[in-house]
């Protein structure tokens, strides 16, 4: 194994977190790496766990004033000294095996744009889990986060996402957007525009801890939604039918209730019956029926939450001609051809 990866880490308030992560990337079982770090503005400083893992990690650390992910981002690839890139979340944990799966794949397929899946480790706690479920069903987002194989173009997302530095060199960095979540959706939209071939390699997944309560995870999706239209609207060729589902749920949801004054019964059996499919499916693959039951609910505030975004933005951009981050027009990279 000759190639030298970067593993690019932005932080903003999150020591505990990255401790995680950095412990996880010393288990790693062959590859030759460095992890660059970029405290993105935090009042929560990470230097305290940098120098726990000085002696025991390659490891660069940068402070930024708050700037934002996608800064964040470009700095620690403008720092970078690596053959590939590795952008991973710091909620992620990195398993033994990662970069030899990485390397083997990439040694059969010359990709500058590649990503692998998400799963929830043994220890996550039960909502962890239960989410974990929501977000890579194929009753809730079609499986396209579950590491299948994609029926159109793979575009990677930045908790678990790599290019090459020829890509980087070529095609420039992240936009420069306050838009979030979102901007890697963009980023990687345009190296794939730009020629760039882009693959999914299941074995190179990572432990995603994603959001700690329903709350936090309800914001999260809303911002998926909103920033999915916003996407579709400025690359129009990415948009999917299947977007419309959550929306389209909710809406079903809202029409039910009013319908179930007329048949209680025939109104609430459709909702019934999907919610049966996310228990089981849960339940079957966790092997837990407390995830399994608490999978219903996040299933059904994943969608909620997604769509009422994604319908919200939709309204403001598509209906009131507002334009938050100032991208209808102009694109998320203006003047770039």
């Amino acid at each position: 194994m000759n190639r030298f990866f970067s593993f690019i880490v932005p932080v903003y308030n999150r020591p505990e977190e990255l401790t995680g992560l950095l412990a996880s990337l010393c288990t790693l079982d062959s590859g030759r790496f460095e992890v660059v770090v970029i405290e993105d503005g935090s009042d929560q400083k990470s230097d305290e766990v940098i120098g726990d893992f000085k002696g025991k990690l390659d490891i660069q650390y940068l402070i930024l004033p708050r700037s934002g992910p996608s800064k964040a981002r470009n700095a620690g690839m403008a720092a970078a000294r690596g053959d590939y890139f590795i952008f991973i979340d710091s909620d992620c944990l990195v398993p033994s095996h990662y970069l030899a799966a990485l390397d083997a794949y990439l040694n059969g397929n010359a990709l500058g744009l590649f990503g692998g899946p998400d799963r929830s480790a043994a220890d996550f706690s039960l909502v962890q889990k239960a989410i974990s479920c929501a977000m890579t069903s194929f009753l809730t987002t079609g499986g396209i986060r579950g590491g299948r194989k994609q029926v159109g173009k793979f575009y990677p997302r930045s908790f678990n996402m790599g290019i090459s530095r020829a890509a980087y060199e070529s095609a420039g960095g992240f936009p420069d957007t306050r838009m979030h979540p979102g901007e890697d959706m963009v980023y990687a939209i345009e190296l794939i525009r730009k020629g760039l071939s882009s693959g999914l390699i299941p074995e190179a997944y990572v432990y995603h801890k994603r959001r700690t309560s329903f709350r936090k995870f309800f914001r999260q999706v809303y911002g998926f939604g909103k920033t999915r239209y916003i996407i579709s609207r400025v690359y129009p060729e990415t948009f999917r039918l299947f977007f419309l589902f959550p929306s389209l749920f909710v809406a079903g949801v809202i029409a039910l209730v009013i319908l179930s004054f007329l048949s209680a019964w025939l109104c609430i059996l459709p909702f019934l019956l999907w919610s049966l499919m996310i228990l089981v499916d849960a339940t079957v693959r966790q092997r837990n029926l407390a995830v399994g039951i608490l999978a219903v609910l996040a299933s059904l505030i994943q969608l909620t939450g997604y769509g009422t975004g994604f319908f919200k933005a939709w309204v403001e951009g598509g209906v009131l001609g507002r334009d938050e981050y100032g991208v209808f027009d102009r694109g998320f990279y203006p003047g770039r051809s």
